[in-house]
């Protein structure tokens, strides 16, 4: 089997594994007592992550440079560091709730990648004159590597905002999860033990009277707001819920934690390149100026985070705008087709 069969090969298998695993995850979400889909999921994007690395082992081989010199290449390679940082965060966190999110995104891009680029994308080609340098690895690996921690972190963020249904839920405590939550006026214990606020004002529970506790039909205990106003409805989350988004909130904290320094190093490693072959650190390139603004963007997430404590709903809105960000510096900027990093990709 020559190099380019085994790369076809590979790609359309990394597509089908990743499919299975998103079904996997998802079923897995559906259906909590099926025990077995953890495991599953956990090797479905094991399987992923290695026939992906294969791939791009052939490319290098086969290409002489390592492969991340078009749109074909790259898409790969940020679908490799997405499973990754999946694995890293599901070990860390020993959570199998990071893959509901990350599996079919991953699976999405493959599916790009594979089913949609014209075929003369995807063949390798000689680098252009500004490409041969060994920066090429060291910039542009670190760039995509800080993407994929990025863009799970985000994602993360908006499943937090989902669960929660955009409540303003605050963690009491550190942002690794010692405490529990409040929620209007109350504040929810992890145990599921409710604690009322004795000196909460009329003014500041916002119409809410009392809190009764009603059976959903299945066994488990969902707690409803009686008010006082007949055109305010609310919702107290049930404990399972918030430990749901406690999890997700820790999760796409520490993720972001990891993309975000990756991402301070890519961007210095690109202006020393950029010194080399151009003679400027900086020129304002469209591609530049769209890395500072992701730069600034989950920079002002970690200082919300770390300096003024900020937790829950507003850092996770922070989190999902810098997702699109993440999308329009990695791909927005090329369909422009202007700038010193045009080439390679769609023009």
């Amino acid at each position: 089997m020559n190099l380019v069969v085994l790369q076809n090969w590979l790609d359309n298998a990394s597509f089908a594994v990743l499919f299975c695993t998103m079904l996997i995850y998802w079923v897995g979400a559906a259906f909590p007592n099926l025990s077995a889909t953890a495991a599953l999921g956990t090797a479905g994007m094991a399987i992923a992550n290695l026939c992906i690395a294969t791939l791009l082992g052939a490319r290098w081989i086969e290409a002489g440079y390592f492969p991340l010199s078009n749109l074909y290449e790259s898409l790969f390679f940020l679908t490799w560091g997405i499973t990754a940082v999946h694995l890293i965060a599901e070990n860390t966190s020993r959570s199998k709730l990071v893959g509901v999110v990350t599996a079919p995104v991953a699976m999405g891009i493959t599916a790009f990648a594979t089913l949609t680029l014209p075929s003369e994308m995807q063949i390798s080609e000689p680098l252009v004159p500004a490409l041969k340098s060994n920066w090429l690895m060291m910039h542009v690996s670190v760039m995509m590597l800080s993407y994929s921690a990025l863009m799970v972190g985000s994602l993360l963020a908006i499943a937090f905002l989902i669960v929660t249904r955009g409540q303003n839920i605050q963690l009491q405590g550190s942002s690794f999860g010692n405490g529990g939550y409040r929620q209007n006026g109350y504040k929810l214990i992890k145990d599921g033990e409710l604690v009322t606020q004795p000196s909460m004002s009329a003014s500041e529970n916002n119409g809410f009277s009392r809190l009764e506790t009603t059976n959903n039909g299945n066994g488990t205990a969902v707690l409803d707001v009686v008010t006082t106003n007949p055109t305010l409805t609310a919702e107290i989350l049930s404990p399972q819920r918030l430990t749901l988004a406690e999890t997700l909130d820790n999760i796409s904290y520490r993720v972001i934690g990891l993309g975000f320094p990756l991402l301070t190093i890519g961007i210095i490693a690109g202006g020393v390149w950029a010194n080399e072959a151009w003679g400027s650190y900086w020129s304002w390139d469209p591609k530049e100026t769209w890395a500072l603004i992701t730069w600034l963007v989950f920079a002002a997430y970690l200082h919300s985070r770390i300096t003024r404590g900020w937790q829950g709903r507003k850092p996770a809105i922070l989190a999902a705008g810098g997702f699109v960000v993440v999308w329009i510096c990695y791909l927005g900027v090329n369909l422009l087709g202007k700038g010193l990093h045009s080439y390679g990709w769609f023009f």
